[in-house]
């Protein structure tokens, strides 16, 4: 390993230990996020693809910003951990496709199963979904990234 690389692995480390630091913030005490609150009642769905086509259905209601923020905003909050976790592992094992999606699955559903049991944000099996994609993006874009450098 070059010096170069190691610099690059130790920069990821360090990247991927502030992304995980502030994705648990957003998660749990956001106000912007009404994360502030404790709620009284457990909330949660587990219908695949309900929040999502409520969000989508709603989006004239709600505006494109919050539509927008919900959808995409999951993804692209879960891309920094597909993306991160291979750069940064010693481990082969985390560096293929099927386990980066099975691990970034992990993640997010460790943090709605926390904000179920928590009571603070709501279990969503749509935010799961749309967690893991961003995840299987992240990785996506770094192998990208690792061809393009190649060619």
């Amino acid at each position: 390993m070059t010096k170069t690389d190691r610099r690059v692995r130790n920069f990821g480390r360090l990247f991927f230990v502030l992304y995980m630091l502030a994705a648990l913030y957003f998660m749990f005490l956001s106000e912007t996020l009404d994360r502030s609150m404790i709620s009284k009642e457990y909330r949660y769905n587990l219908t695949l693809f309900k929040e999502i086509t409520r969000f989508w259905n709603m989006r004239h209601t709600y505006g494109w910003n919050v539509t927008i923020a919900n959808l995409v905003g999951n993804v692209v909050c879960f891309m920094p951990f597909g993306f991160l976790l291979p750069m940064v592992s010693k481990r082969s094992v985390f560096k293929n496709f099927l386990s980066v999606t099975f691990l970034a699955m992990l993640f997010s559903i460790g943090i709605e199963t926390a904000q179920l049991v928590t009571k603070v944000g709501a279990f969503d099996v749509d935010d799961i979904f749309l967690n893991t994609i961003g995840g299987l993006l992240g990785y996506i874009f770094l192998k990208l990234t690792k061809l393009r450098k190649h060619i």
